[in-house]
């Protein structure tokens, strides 16, 4: 049960974070925890389902090629990950009356983007063992954390806009683009000093997510 928790309490308090900076209309618990069961288990499903397809279609396997890094850290992880909640935030969340102001996106999609981290989380520890889960908590749950508030700022806007298509899929594509840089610059860690690459990457998100929460903040449908 220890394991569990380690996997689930980084993710559970970027969900508690992102719930109490929705000060003005908060979202119903009970909706908030069907958009985290299904970042968990949808999102998880889908990721499996493209990861094979892709795999099937061009397999990877040097891991020393610079190029074919490239590939899967921007395609075959950062585009179908991000891709597997976006489509749960846009068919579930999006759709649903409670969706009802721009920071909804960032909290529907970083709520989503939680699940899928806790779940992924526990595989991993289950895998590689508790240290990789203590250490993921620091790094790949924060990153999960700022791709779904990146994602969720543009989709939240597209819920009221004439171009919602369009800012939809700009927020799939600013996810996918820092959730690449991210996972490119681990990929190739036999190039020395990358490691500064996959962390600016990070430290870049989190400003820009920080910028986006006060912005939807600060332009709520509902603030007097």
């Amino acid at each position: 049960m220890d394991f569990l928790l380690l996997a689930i309490a980084p993710a559970m308090i970027f969900v508690i974070f992102i719930y109490l900076k929705d000060k003005i209309e908060k979202e119903p618990i009970s909706f908030l925890i069907k958009n985290f069961f299904l970042g968990a288990f949808g999102s998880i499903i889908i990721t499996l389902i493209l990861g094979v397809l892709f795999n099937s279609i061009y397999p990877l396997t040097d891991e020393k090629s610079v190029f074919q890094q490239f590939i899967k850290a921007f395609v075959v992880v950062a585009l179908v990950e991000e891709f597997s909640k976006y489509v749960i935030v846009k068919y579930y969340a999006q759709k649903n009356k409670e969706f009802n102001e721009p920071f909804d996106g960032i909290v529907y999609a970083l709520t989503v983007s939680m699940g899928f981290a806790a779940l992924e989380n526990v595989l991993y520890i289950l895998q590689y063992g508790v240290s990789t889960g203590i250490t993921r908590a620091f790094t790949a749950v924060p990153a999960h954390a700022t791709f779904g508030i990146l994602m969720g700022y543009f989709m939240g806007k597209a819920k009221f806009s004439k171009n919602r298509i369009q800012l939809n899929l700009l927020g799939l594509l600013g996810a996918t683009i820092f959730h690449g840089f991210y996972n490119f610059f681990l990929f190739i860690n036999f190039v020395p000093g990358t490691l500064i690459g996959a962390i600016l990457s990070l430290v870049i998100g989190t400003v820009l997510s920080r910028k986006a929460i006060k912005k939807h903040q600060k332009d709520s449908n509902f603030k007097i």
